[in-house]
């Protein structure tokens, strides 16, 4: 199963949609809290709230960034000044899990960081 087929499933409602799953971080635009690489933990059932890291999809396709609220909207945004202009306006509702770890390329025990 592809990576694609695997978070369609997952988010579709599959078999196990509600537990937490792993994909890789494929690029630098949220760096540098999270490295090129790194493996994230995203949770379907996760509480989204200002400043929280998010999964979302957007487009018809997934997206890896921080939720900003202001006011009574919502966006999503690269944690990498070289991204910036990347910054767009979402539904709460496109929000289809919430990050909770992190881990390093090499999955060292160190190397993880959890996020609430």
């Amino acid at each position: 199963m592809s990576e694609s087929d695997y978070v369609a499933e997952q988010m579709s409602g599959g078999c196990g949609s509600a537990e937490p799953f792993a994909l890789q971080v494929i690029d630098d635009s949220m760096e540098p809290e999270f490295k090129k690489d790194c493996i994230i933990i995203i949770d379907p059932t996760g509480v989204a709230r200002h400043g929280a890291y998010v999964f979302a999809m957007v487009e018809n396709g997934y997206i890896f960034r921080q939720l900003v609220q202001e006011d009574d909207k919502y966006y999503l945004q690269p944690l990498n000044e070289a991204y910036m202009h990347e910054k767009r306006s979402i539904e709460f509702e496109a929000i289809e899990g919430v990050i909770v770890q992190q881990s390093g390329p090499k999955g060292r025990r160190k190397e993880r960081k959890h996020y609430a």
